[in-house]
């Protein structure tokens, strides 16, 4: 079988006000649920595109200062709703999951990533930069908990802009460049910068649904993207890079009037998960 196929997973939510994420959105809280893709590769077996939250979570978060990330943006989650327990409902065991593509560093795309002692991380290496050694306040003004990441992070680690990008052709567009993941073709690689340094998304095609782009937290609903609506400004606090977070959304409005036949999926738009 020479085909690719996609599933989506909810692995626990916060809620949050919603005209935080959408500056014309309401003050009242809404869920953000934090999905989580299994990818069944041809050849590469099965593959995570982030893990969602785990119980992992509320170790790292138990103490000061990191306990005001779970205080900022509260979380429910209950054991069933890890990504692990729910892979295991399907008979798939921790050691069959043989990469994790990591959009990048939040605590609530990498708190299961403890979890998968056997597989390989696929992220960019400026992500991992720019987080790595940030503790403290520092750490959680980016939304990162350091407990969350393996020790042995870097020897299984494989940063994919180690290598020169691809030109990409103009299925893409306005997407210029990007990795080709395991170089077959199946998993395209782009950086979608702003939310966080070295942010990825990734292109693929479900044998089913179709061609999906998975843009992490380019934004958080699919309103923003359709509207070009950025979020409140309050938002900007923990953002890394205004301009390429307003860059990318704009570029992510443009793809999607190019080529509306691709899904894309915001990792915490409730539209979609619905």
């Amino acid at each position: 079988m020479n085909e690719l196929s996609l599933q989506l997973f909810q692995a626990g939510y916060c809620v949050h006000p919603e005209k935080i994420a959408i500056k014309d959105g309401r003050w009242g809280k809404v869920r953000f649920p934090a999905l989580v893709g299994l990818i069944r590769h041809p050849n590469k077996g099965y593959i995570l595109f982030d893990t969602g939250y785990a119980e992992h979570f509320f170790t790292a978060s138990s103490r000061f200062p990191y306990s005001l990330y779970a205080k900022v943006t509260p979380v429910y989650f209950e054991h069933k709703q890890s990504i692990k327990a729910q892979l295991a409902e399907k008979g798939i065991e921790p050691d069959e999951i043989r990469y994790i593509i990591i959009s990048h560093f939040h605590g609530d795309h990498i708190a299961g990533l403890l979890d998968f002692p056997k597989a390989t991380f696929i992220c960019f290496k400026t992500a991992y930069e720019f987080i790595k050694s940030k503790t403290g306040f520092a750490a959680v003004r980016n939304g990162y908990l350091p407990g969350l990441l393996p020790k042995d992070f870097e020897s299984r680690a494989l940063f994919l802009d180690e290598k020169l990008p691809i030109k990409l052709t103009k299925d893409y567009t306005p997407y210029m460049e990007g990795w080709d993941v395991f170089q077959d073709g199946f998993i395209l690689a782009v950086d979608v910068t702003g939310h966080a340094i070295g942010q990825m998304g990734i292109f693929l095609r479900d044998v089913q649904s179709g061609p999906i782009f998975l843009c992490a937290d380019a934004c958080w609903q699919s309103r923003a993207y359709r509207e070009k609506k950025m979020p409140h400004p309050l938002a900007y606090l923990i953002m890394p890079d205004v301009q390429k977070y307003r860059e990318n959304l704009w570029r992510l409005h443009e793809f999607h009037h190019l080529h509306p036949e691709w899904t894309i999926i915001p990792t915490h738009c409730t539209e979609i998960w619905r």
